[in-house]
């Protein structure tokens, strides 16, 4: 019985993610259109943030309450992991061309930084225990903050060059709608989301101990998926709509947020450093992460004009890295 309102619990979150989800891309790309900034920023920025706030809320969640850490740090590494999958199955659906080659080469400046950041990850999953703490943070907590706030700068500044292209190619889409009309059904979608990622942590856990799969699996594979919900919906959404920045700047920019989010882990789990206290098990999903963003580089660089089958070669090799990172995780349990 306690399994079964186990999994209802999470197929009820999952329901409400689903749902609202689905209508945040489109009042994304309304307040992009109204406030006259970029796509690729509402993506990285507005976007990304609220599609990343289950990881947030989650992560918080995970290391005071449920006093999950594997939890928390298996769903932000797991979720970057998936939003570049969610890469490749946009590819499936956007028939005209390889996704990689419809967005611009300023995408490359966001995955650079997740890159950067997912090595400080990978450095401090190393380390473990011999990282000398801030108070009870790790160092690293520091460098991600930094980085974060140091790349949306550039970030901001790249894209404003950008600003007055951007106007003129999007300036009367969605002329009979209204900016607060958007913005106040944006924060009601948003506000759902975030309640129902508040309940993920402990069905997580429970779901860990019913299966005995443990925490790290449950973490980086069925909680990630969870949480990253918002950025499939969202992002199949606005390819749908046809706001393709908009859709792979929120998996770029979701994912430099997501380390982001794993530093205010670490400043609310006051044992000690957050890294220091997970399975060392954690590298292999970070450098699935550093790996699949690789190739999305490379994609959008070589830009190429065709599909040979019904997804790109960048597209495939994001989901051959994919599951070998579920095997790999699955054959340590």
């Amino acid at each position: 019985m306690i399994e079964i309102l186990y999994w209802f619990a999470f197929f009820l979150c999952t329901g409400i993610i689903t749902f609202c989800g689905s209508r945040l891309s489109k009042y994304g790309d309304i307040i992009a259109e109204k406030t006259g900034l970029s796509a690729t920023w509402i993506g990285i920025i507005l976007m990304a943030t609220v599609t990343s706030l289950p990881e947030l809320i989650t992560g918080i969640s995970s290391v005071t309450y449920a006093e999950a850490p594997d939890i928390a740090v298996g769903d932000i590494l797991g979720s970057c992991i998936f939003n570049m999958l969610i890469l490749s199955l946009i590819d499936i659906q956007y028939r005209p061309a390889p996704i990689t080659s419809m967005a611009h080469h300023g995408h490359i400046l966001s995955a650079g930084l997740c890159l950067l950041l997912l090595t400080v990850v990978s450095l401090g999953l190393f380390l473990g225990e011999r990282i000398y703490p801030f108070g009870w943070i790790g160092p690293y907590t520091l460098i991600f903050i930094f980085l974060y706030l140091v790349g949306m700068k550039l970030i901001y500044v790249y894209e404003k060059k950008r600003l007055s292209k951007y106007i003129k190619e999007r300036a009367i889409k969605y002329e009979d709608i209204y900016t607060k009309k958007a913005v106040f059904k944006y924060v009601l979608n948003a506000t759902f989301v975030i309640v129902a990622a508040i309940l993920l942590p402990e069905i997580g856990k429970g779901i860990a101990e019913i299966t005995g799969l443990g925490q790290t699996f449950v973490g980086n594979i069925l909680i990630a998926f969870t949480t990253s919900l918002p950025e499939v919906v969202v992002t199949f959404s606005a390819v749908k709509i046809g706001a393709i920045e908009l859709a792979i700047g929120n998996l770029f920019g979701s994912n430099l947020f997501n380390i982001f989010v794993l530093g205010i882990d670490d400043i609310f789990y006051f044992k000690g450093p957050l890294l220091s206290y997970v399975n060392k098990s954690h590298i292999v999903s970070a450098l699935s992460a550093m790996a699949m963003i690789s190739i999305a580089i490379i994609g959008i660089t070589y830009r190429a004009e065709r599909k040979k089958l019904f997804l790109a070669w960048d597209s495939l090799g994001l989901i051959l890295v994919y599951l070998i990172n579920v095997m790999l995780l699955y054959s340590l349990y």
